[in-house]
């Protein structure tokens, strides 16, 4: 039987898009009927062409409530999901289908918001168990992981990284910025490094010497002097960081730094400390005044053995402070000095985060002027941003403007 007699045994009418499909094959039209029948779906929603075709579609149409896309043709699936995202509406529930078979893709498409993806073939009672899995999580209130105290906290986050070059000020600023700008949190970014700090530059702002200054005379610091030497991004967001002179040598009293992040705690709701590894060493207590340290590395061997060294450090000075592990510019099996498994099995805890190795849309940022949170919103790298903020927050992940993000339960009112 044809897809347009098989289609045709169907015939609801809806004014309502409950339902759409974009598909690329007969045979997962055919396993879709009995679903659309027994839902009592209207059959003219199942369109051809899989998520291309979805994405032209609903850029001018309002999408449904439930939508199946199939992936197969797609060249690049995860930029067409968040390509996707951008044209429907919160709270959309949506199931993918596709080619590939590997665990990785498919969390990969969970965490870019998607109900369920499927392997084909696919069979009528596995799209019926999406659906009512789907159609479940929109009745399901959701449930908030975090306790209050836990949300209410004000929190400072050592960013450290663990060798030269590994992206740990990167990864700083944004996240600094997603929680102020995007969270709406009044964040505080601190950069430690008083003669090579790039806090203020990565902005484009003009450096002060708050940071110094706050050092060398800790008794001036108050919630003024903080507002006073400290600049302003935005709204939400302040940076202390300096460019002192070469020939300027930073003596800091470790009392004076405990003192100015017990006024930075104070006066904001989430300290993000970008804490260069020297000064750990000289000033174990910066990681006791921590809430949390993100140790940032590389699968190289000197990377492996320094975090394994960090770890051991924070245990002797500081065991009650969680170490989450972050591996950044990885380049993917058979390209590290390291594998992960063997990193993950020497430092004895499991990898929290793996940020790919993007050199491209590294440069196009660069040349933008702008940060990736801002010039790259829904790149793969800004989405893994987003996830450390959630973290750090203790939140579901927001929605994003046109977005489905349909993880989070959210229902179109």
């Amino acid at each position: 039987m044809s897809v347009e007699k098989l289609l045709n045994t169907v015939s609801k009418s809806s004014d309502h898009k409950e339902f759409g499909a974009y598909l690329c094959d007969d045979e997962t039209t055919q396993q879709l009927v009995p679903v659309l029948n027994e839902r009592e779906w209207d059959a003219s929603q199942v369109k051809t062409g899989g998520i291309e075709s979805a994405i032209r579609t609903l850029a001018t149409t309002g999408s449904p409530q439930y939508l199946l896309v199939d992936l197969s043709n797609s060249v690049d699936p995860e930029e067409d999901i968040n390509a996707l995202a951008e044209v429907c509406e919160p709270g959309t529930m949506v199931i993918t289908i596709g080619k590939i078979n590997d665990v990785t893709f498919y969390r990969n498409m969970l965490s870019c918001g998607v109900q369920e993806y499927l392997v084909k073939p696919v069979s009528t009672e596995q799209m019926r168990e999406a659906f009512l899995s789907a159609e479940h999580t929109l009745r399901t209130p959701v449930e908030n992981t975090a306790s209050e105290e836990d949300q209410d906290k004000e929190k400072i986050i050592s960013f450290i990284g663990v060798r030269g070059g590994v992206g740990a000020s990167t990864l700083a600023t944004n996240c600094a910025w997603i929680l102020a700008n995007e969270k709406k949190q009044k964040t505080a970014l601190v950069d430690l490094d008083m003669h090579f700090g790039t806090g203020a530059l990565t902005f484009d702002l003009e450096p002060g010497r708050g940071p110094t200054d706050a050092l060398e005379n800790p008794s001036r610091v108050d919630g003024l002097f903080i507002e006073r030497a400290m600049i302003k991004e935005s709204e939400n967001l302040s940076i202390l960081g300096s460019e002192a002179p070469l020939n300027d040598p930073s003596y800091t009293d470790p009392a004076a730094l405990n003192h100015s992040l017990v006024e930075m705690r104070n006066n904001f709701k989430y300290v993000i400390l970008d804490l260069p590894r020297t000064i750990v060493a000289d000033y174990p207590m910066l990681i006791s005044e921590t809430d949390e340290v993100i140790l940032v590395s590389d699968l190289s061997l000197a990377a492996t053995r320094d975090v394994v060294r960090f770890i051991s450090f924070r245990k002797a000075v500081a065991p009650q402070v969680k170490v989450r592990i972050l591996i950044n510019k990885s380049s993917g099996p058979g390209l590290t000095e390291v594998s992960k498994k063997d990193f993950e099995a020497t430092i004895e805890q499991p990898i929290d985060w793996e940020i790919p190795l993007d050199h491209k849309l590294m440069v196009q940022v660069a040349k933008s002027g702008k940060i990736l949170s801002q010039s790259a919103k829904h790149s793969k790298i800004s989405k893994h941003f987003h996830t450390i903020c959630d973290s750090i927050t203790g939140g579901k992940a927001n929605v994003v403007k046109g977005g489905f993000l349909a993880k989070i339960g959210l229902v179109k009112k």
